[in-house]
């Protein structure tokens, strides 16, 4: 007779070897997304050489690295990157006032290039590294249970999360 410890411990296995058997394995040279605070994402600034970079639009976090002529160091839309620059790209702006997530008070004009910019160029071109501790997360902590994952290509749910 088979002790309940043993039983459990068997079961377990099973239950385990099943589930690790659907799960998919990531293909070569994709990473899984992870959450980004303000803090984590500052740190991706494109000022270092070999250091990724990433920026923020819509609480999406992408890796803008191969676009660094454009957003690496000394580069025109370096402002950008390394924070959640979602008014800046809705108001096509480089001001500091504008380089945060804050959509409060734009026209709906504004809001259109927004998500046309945030569909056509950033979705389109570069891979999502994460999302913003935001885009997730409740002011108080707690999980957004509105915030769905974007679709991409080569970018699966099963495959990330």
């Amino acid at each position: 007779m088979l002790s309940f410890q043993m039983y459990f411990t068997f079961c377990s296995f099973v239950i385990l070897s099943s589930f690790a058997q659907e799960l998919k394995h990531n293909p070569v040279g994709t990473k899984p997304v992870r959450l980004f605070t303000d803090e984590d994402l500052a740190k991706y600034h494109g000022q270092e050489d070999g250091q990724p970079i990433y920026m923020a639009v819509k609480g999406v976090v992408f890796d803008v690295s191969s676009g660094k002529d454009f957003y690496g160091k000394d580069a025109p839309y370096n402002a950008l990157v390394g924070k959640d620059s979602t008014r800046a790209v809705a108001k096509m702006s480089l001001e500091p006032d504008d380089l945060t997530s804050d959509t409060s008070g734009l026209t709906e004009e504004q809001m259109k290039a927004l998500e046309d910019t945030f569909i056509n160029v950033y979705k389109a071109k570069y891979p999502i590294v994460g999302y913003t501790s935001r885009r997730i997360l409740n002011e108080d902590g707690t999980p957004n249970k509105n915030f769905k994952p974007e679709d991409q290509p080569n970018f699966t749910i099963k495959d990330e999360f």
